[in-house]
């Protein structure tokens, strides 16, 4: 597959994003590939597309896996495995949020409950004690907020979205 200009600098800046994310940039480069083409892809295919090792693809698409946003499909006739993952970016994004917070946001929560838990958890500063309390509670606020989101149709999350925009507006100080 050649990749016209425009394709091109979508996911060269896709797998920049990527690295920015703590992506690695040729996993990201992949599934920015993989999304464009809108069809299923074999590993030789990616693997010339982009210039990178066969090797590279293949950890590649072991970790896109691993996120759920890449999967194996056959092809009739083919005995090669073929790549694809969803066109549809509302899919994506609730599966890059589900698997942010499986690996980030869950573990956080874990340790700070244990830290509260902890009966050496008297003997630090008030200051921290507080902090790491409130640090919980934010997190936990935010996860309950992210549950409701995710749970609505893209159509009436882009609704509410722009409605929370409206609001802020309204209420942010003229200059700020």
């Amino acid at each position: 597959m050649e990749l016209k200009p425009v394709t091109q600098r979508f996911i060269v800046h896709w797998g920049e994003m990527g690295s920015r994310w703590g992506v690695n940039r040729t996993v990201a480069q992949i599934h920015a590939l993989l999304y464009l083409a809108g069809r299923p892809m074999h590993a030789e295919e990616i693997q010339e597309t982009l210039g990178v090792a066969r090797s590279n693809v293949s950890n590649s698409l072991k970790e896109l896996q691993s996120w759920r946003l890449v999967k194996v499909v056959h092809q009739l006739g083919d005995r090669r495995d073929h790549f694809e993952t969803s066109t549809d970016v509302w899919e994506l994004f609730k599966l890059i949020v589900e698997g942010r917070r499986q690996r980030e946001i869950d573990p956080t929560i874990g340790v700070l409950r244990e830290c509260l838990a902890n009966p050496e958890l008297a003997k630090e500063d008030e200051g921290a004690q507080t902090r790491i309390r409130e640090t919980l509670e934010f997190i936990e606020t935010m996860n309950t907020w992210v549950d409701e989101m995710m749970r609505l149709q893209p159509e009436t999350l882009m609704k509410t979205l722009g409605v929370g925009a409206k609001i802020s507006r309204t209420l942010r100080k003229p200059g700020k």
